[in-house]
């Protein structure tokens, strides 16, 4: 016999694939009205954040959820952007303070200090999502990276990514070249 769909069960397979955070946008999309993830969190398990904000408390942490939880906070359209994506794949050791959102529109919320907002117009071409998360593609990473992050381990950071089958070699070729031509 199938399980009956609560909210609860509705929100939380969401969540699972969002590293345990569900938004009043995702509520709203599976017919959830926002007033039951308030109720929820009042009954426990369930965390408030910020506005709008939510994250189940039973779902195991991996590592990746401050940049899950930056790109929502930031808002819709929102997306990973430079040393942020390097960060996510463990690419040219980069270990960055604050995480690096890139947003169309400017943010008017208040955002915790681990976050920095890059106001940004990022072709759709160039944005993807890894593991769920919004992000640049790699290449655009890398490129947006120079200057911040020494060319060195932006160059390495291609190879590693190519291994890693994040970037084509004809994207790393040219990505190659542009970090070799500011190392000279």
């Amino acid at each position: 016999m199938p399980l009956a769909t609560t909210y609860r069960r509705s929100l939380r397979e969401r969540a699972l694939d969002q590293y345990g955070y569900i938004t009043t946008h995702d509520a709203d999309e599976l017919d959830v009205p926002a007033v039951e993830l308030r109720k929820l969190a009042h009954r426990g398990g369930l965390e408030h954040l910020a506005y709008g904000l939510y994250r189940f408390e039973d779902v195991p942490h991996t590592g990746k959820e401050q940049f899950m939880e930056a790109v929502l906070r930031v808002g819709h359209d929102a997306h990973l952007t430079g040393d942020a994506v390097l960060a996510l794949h463990d690419l040219a050791l980069v270990n960055p303070r604050r995480v690096r959102v890139g947003a169309h529109d400017r943010v008017a919320r208040k955002l915790p200090e681990f976050i920095e907002v890059v106001r940004t117009n990022v072709p759709d071409s160039e944005r993807t999502r890894y593991e769920g998360i919004p992000a640049t593609t790699i290449a655009r990473a890398l490129r947006d990276s120079k200057g911040t992050v020494m060319e060195d381990r932006l160059i390495e950071a291609a190879h590693e990514a190519i291994r890693a089958g994040l970037l084509r070699r004809k994207e790393a070729t040219q990505i190659l070249e542009e970090l070799s031509e500011s190392v000279i």
